[in-house]
Formats: structure tokens, sequence, C-alpha cells
């Protein structure tokens, strides 16, 4: 396919030869993609066993809600892989050896593949000269600096480890420049008291928050006028499993203008993916502030805000700060990154590489027979739909066992390391093969 001629598969150059005295890794051309792996005697037992493992001393089996075993298959989930062992390109070694092929890139944080080797160098060379010190890191200006030159918003930017810090400073920036206390939100973002409610979380958190629906003007602008001038700023998760109308970013924009307040993006999802910049970049709708992750780092632990400098001068009025916020191989390897979209219109390729997984799952569908089950979502970043919860969990279990991680309702991300013919192919071929031994079992 033509993206992997102009592109390659993001691991052009050569590793450096192990030590005498260290294992050498994978070769992904070899050991990664033989097939569905012949079975193994006990392999489940050894699945199972590492999920036993993990219920016994973390809460829930894993501390990511979406890597928790009902996180991955669903609440009815009594099998498939749950722990993983290492990762290279777009293939992962499960605790019990198997070979899968992941569709879900870590939740979107990989864009160019697992164990990239111009990253991987840039994250040796900082852990090797010294990850964390008394001082700021040189990096923490020079990443800041290029971000600036690549996001719409970006004159100012902070750092942080997490998406839900990041859109939690945001908050906080917005409520300090304005003096004001409500946001108007529409979107998911993290875990943090002011925008979840339950367990552990008091009344009082979100009682400055005010929900929206997804790409509903006339409710956007109704709550906005009911919030007056109190709205400290617009939130919004800009593309939730579709884009939305033009009208829904402009309409937010507008009102931030009208009534004085803070228009807040959060393209955790969206930057470095739908484009460089974010949906900011591919709508023209100029935020005062985004808050960007995932793809940006291939998988290491960062967050960035960037936005206006004067609404980025409020975040030095307030207290935002974490000692490692800005440890050097986080940044490192988002200048790694910025390279490789320097060199490439990585995202562009990206919407190639999945429309083509997208055409593989399709594919596996209509060949297997299979009903109530449709591929929906955008090509940078799509999802499996199930009309059955139970058909759902089964299927995904036998595909994880077979060798295919696909994502239980959210998102499946193409990366650079999926453009290769033999996995799109592969990717096929075992979604086919679960949807029907599922189909066959349920008939017996």
């Amino acid at each position: 396919m033509p993206f992997r001629k102009f592109f390659g598969r993001g691991n052009d150059e050569p590793a450096p030869a192990p030590a005498a005295d260290e294992e050498a890794a994978p070769d992904e051309d070899s050991d990664f993609e033989e097939g569905i792996p012949e079975a193994v005697p006990g392999e489940d037992e050894i699945d199972d066993d590492w999920r036993a493992r993990a219920a016994e001393v973390i809460p829930g089996g894993s501390s990511t809600g979406s890597k928790r075993p009902a996180g991955l298959y669903g609440e009815s989930t009594t099998s498939g892989p749950s722990h993983y062992i290492r990762a290279t390109g777009c293939r992962i070694v499960t605790a019990s050896e198997r070979s899968a092929i992941d569709c879900t890139m870590a939740l979107g944080s990989v864009s160019l593949g697992y164990g990239d080797d111009a990253v991987v160098r840039a994250v040796v060379q900082a852990i090797a000269n010294g990850n964390v010190a008394g001082l700021a890191h040189v990096q923490e200006v020079e990443i800041a600096e290029r971000l600036c030159e690549v996001i719409p918003c970006a004159e100012r930017v902070r750092f942080l480890k997490s998406g839900a810090e990041g859109v939690s400073a945001a908050v906080r920036i917005a409520r300090a420049s304005t003096g004001r206390s409500t946001i108007v939100c529409c979107g998911y973002f993290g875990w943090h008291d002011w925008s979840n409610t339950g367990p552990g979380i008091p009344a009082s958190a979100g009682t400055h928050v005010r929900r929206v629906p997804f790409d509903d003007v006339p409710a956007l602008e109704a709550v906005v006028g009911d919030v007056g001038s109190d709205l400290a700023a617009v939130l919004l998760e800009p593309v939730i499993e579709r884009l939305p109308s033009p009208e829904w970013a402009a309409a937010a924009r507008a009102a931030c203008d009208r009534m004085g307040a803070v228009l807040v993006f959060d393209e955790m999802k969206t930057g470095f993916r739908l484009a460089l910049g974010g949906y900011q970049q591919h709508a023209g709708v100029t935020p005062d502030l985004a808050v960007f992750g995932k793809a940006m780092a291939c998988g290491l632990p960062v967050s960035a805000v960037a936005g206006s400098a004067a609404v980025m001068e409020a975040a030095a009025s307030t207290w935002i700060s974490s000692t490692l916020a800005a440890e050097s191989t986080a940044l490192a390897a988002i200048g790694a990154v910025l390279d490789r979209y320097a060199e490439l219109d990585v995202c562009a390729a990206l919407a190639g590489v999945g429309a083509q997984m997208r055409t593989s799952i399709d594919s596996a569908i209509a060949a297997s027979g299979v009903a109530g089950v449709t591929v929906d979502g955008l090509d940078p970043m799509w999802l499996l739909r199930f009309d059955d919860p139970l058909l759902e969990t089964q299927v995904l279990e036998r595909a994880a066992t077979l060798g295919l991680l696909l994502k239980r309702g959210a998102y499946n991300y193409p990366a650079l390391a999926h453009d290769d013919d033999e996995v799109l192919a592969e990717i096929e071929r075992l979604a086919s093969t679960a949807f029907v031994e599922v189909l066959e079992e349920g008939q017996r």
C-alpha cells in the first residue's frame, strides 16, 4: 500500500546491538509476523493466573479503567489476555507469550509504533543525562518553543503528566484569568472531582459545571445565556465519535467572545492525529487554551496546556505544579515525534491506514455473516459497535486470544506501524475467525 512506500514503518534505522549479557529484542519482521501462533499448553491458565493475581493486589485488576478485564471485554468476561510483557511496532506479546496485533495503540497514545527507534534513542539519552534535577531542563524551553510553532493557539505552554491533570489545569487557568467560576462543557475530561459524580466525590464538586449535548448549538447557547456573567469557560472535547457541524465550534467561539470567557479545546485524542495541531487546525477555529497529550510523546507520560499569552499568564498567578511535570524523557520523546511529523504527513498516513483497517474489519464482518456489528467513527479513530453486549464480549475475548486486540466501546487507533499489507490482511483474517468461531459455538 502507498503509505509504507512513502513513510516507512517508523523504525527504519537499525537498532544498536545488545550488549553481550543482554537478551536481544525480538525481531519485528520475524517473531511477530507468523500469523496465528500455535497454541501452547497452559496458555489460557497463564492468562487467567495473571488476572487472578492482579485482582488480589490491584482494585479492579488494573490502575487504568479501560485495561481492567471488564473494561477490555465487558462485565460478563471470563477469558482473554489481560497483561503484556513487551510491545514492538503494532504488536504486543501477552503474559502467556502469545503475539497480538494491537489496534488500541495504548488508548491512542502511540501514533508511530511501539518501541520506535528514534523515540527510544531520545529517551535513553535523556535517562543517561539525568532525566530530572533541581533545575528545569533546557528541553522544557525547547519543546515549548516547538509546540508554539505548530499549535495554532499556542503562545505559551505548561507541561503536566496526564490528560486529566492537563484539563484540570486549563480549567483553573480559565477561572483565574476571568475571575469567574462556571464551566460549560461537553465531553470526557478524566477522573478528577470537578468533572465527575459518584462515590468519594462531594456533590459540591460539580456545583459550577454545566454540561451540554455534543453538537447541540441551541443547547449551548441556552446554557451560556443562563450562566451569564459567571461563565469562566466553554470546554469542549471537539470530536466525539464523529466530526461536529462547523457551527458547533464557531458558536462556542462566538459565545466566549461575547461573554468575555475562555474557549478551551481538549485535544487529547485529536492532537497529533486528526491534525498535528488538533481539531483547531482542522476546523480553523482557534481556542484560547488547548490541552494535548497521548500521541504527542509516543506513549511517554506527558500533557501540555497551550494557549494565548494573555490567558496563560494566569498560570503564574495560581498554583499549578508537579515535580515531574517536565522531566526530560517525555520531553525528549515529544522532540522525536515532532521530528517525524516534520518529515512526513503522519496524520494523512494515519487516516489512510485507518481506512484500510476499517475495510479489513468490514470485510471480516461480511465474510463471517455476523449480524449486529458495524464499524463507525473517523478513519484516524474508528469504533467497532455491537448491538449485543454478550456477543461483543465473546468476540473481543476470542479475537484477543487468537492474536487481535480490539477496543471495547471506544476508539481503535491506527499507527504507522500498521501500514503493512500483511498486517492488514491478518487483521481481517483474525477478526473473521473470531466472528465465525463465536457464531459456531452459539449454534451448538
